[in-house]
């Protein structure tokens, strides 16, 4: 039996199989096992097969968004609106067979846009050369899932499975549990606070179900079974994703009002360039990117060339919820863009000789304000750095 029909089985005893107290333990080692065969399936350990056309595209720009969709829902419209490449459109499906990289220019920041070919349904085992745009995907900074509005809710819940499948959570937080394997002293588990969703036991039986007889656990928040199953596997990929409604325009007012008010949601229409202003402004807040601008000594700043820095949006260790229209913005302050990170983009060696800085901008209480390399920047700050 290959793996293929192993994770048939499996899914089809875990629908089968009634929810309760006395079936918890039996169904946490059904999704252990699960999540083994389909990491195996991803990573395949035997010879590889001839070899295709690859997706393999340069990383480029200061930021990278891969459009996922389903055939004809717009993704190589909206390429050719947002930049300069062209992707052939037509009302034909899977009119895209390979990766075609473009370049949008908003604000100063050259952010890399990946069009994919569309995937269908069983993409994670494989079919319609899914696998291949699903690993492309796993290497951007957000994912915009494009959907045709008409559809409803049918194709992102169909998407977001297959993602999940592979081992990328969209808009989720990875979970706070502390795991490291030992070479001896058993199993130590430790909670510090009440776990409701998973216990000691199902931890355990996860663990030997990976051959996995000494390690640490500590669980700092109440997580299930899946999220530490997740946190063994290691491979788990966390990050913003954007929903985009296409095709608004062949939709009812009250229907395009429900998407629009849903999280996380844009609705456009790529063909009559609605919305796409409000998109771009969107995905520029999902990226957290931060433009900062330099001065010399007695010269004016520097308004023709920013440098794009990362905000340091992130879905790791959250500190705090910032909320913008239609998406909400993960923000890890303590990883944020700080004077530090300022002198390594204008030059490696600046930071050994730094003294101090004067900053600009809505990150000061006062202009100018005299600060240090741990000082956090904000977006079109200008700063001035002095040397030793």
């Amino acid at each position: 039996m290959g793996v293929l029909e192993k994770i048939s089985e499996i899914e089809k005893e875990i629908a089968r199989t009634q929810k309760n107290k006395a079936t918890e333990y039996h169904l946490g080692l059904l999704k252990a096992k699960l999540a083994k065969y389909r990491q195996q399936l991803l990573e395949p350990t035997g010879k590889a097969g001839a070899k295709g056309e690859g997706f393999d595209v340069m990383k480029s720009g200061d930021a990278r968004v891969a459009l996922i969709g389903f055939p004809s829902v717009g993704k190589s419209t909206l390429l050719n609106t947002l930049t300069s490449t062209h992707s052939e459109s037509a009302n034909y499906e899977f009119t895209t067979l390979t990766c075609i990289p473009g370049v949008i220019e908003y604000n100063g920041a050259n952010i890399q846009l990946l069009d994919l070919p569309g995937i269908i349904e069983g993409a994670a085992k494989g079919k319609g050369r899914g696998r291949q745009v699903i690993a492309v995907a796993r290497t951007a900074d957000l994912v915009i899932m494009m959907i045709d509005a008409t559809k409803k809710d049918v194709q992102k819940e169909l998407l977001t499975a297959e993602l999940e499948s592979v081992g990328i959570r969209l808009n989720r937080n990875r979970p706070n549990i502390y795991y490291k394997p030992k070479k001896g002293g058993g199993i130590s588990f430790n909670s510090t606070v009440p776990l409701t969703k998973t216990s000691e036991k199902m931890i355990q039986l996860i663990l030997h179900e990976y051959k996995i007889f000494n390690a640490e656990i500590v669980f700092r928040s109440d997580c299930t079974a899946e999220e530490f199953i997740d946190v063994v596997v290691g491979s788990r990929v966390y990050m913003p994703c954007l929903y985009v409604y296409n095709k608004i325009d062949q939709i009812s007012i009250e229907e395009v009002d429900r998407l629009a008010r849903l999280p996380d949601s844009v609705v456009v229409s790529c063909n009559m360039k609605l919305n796409l202003d409000y998109l771009l402004e969107t995905v520029w807040r999902c990226l957290a990117l931060v433009r900062v601008y330099t001065k010399k000594r007695g010269e004016p700043p520097d308004f023709e060339g920013g440098l794009i820095l990362r905000r340091g949006c992130t879905v790791e260790h959250v500190v705090s919820i910032c909320y913008i229209p239609a998406i909400y913005i993960l923000l890890n302050t303590r990883a944020g863009c700080t004077v530090e990170h300022v002198c390594h983009a204008i030059h490696r060696t600046l930071v050994a000789n730094f003294n101090y800085a004067y900053v600009w901008g809505r990150s000061v209480k006062f202009c100018p304000q005299r600060v240090g390399l741990q000082h956090l920047m904000c977006h079109d700050d200008v700063i001035q750095v002095f040397k030793k």
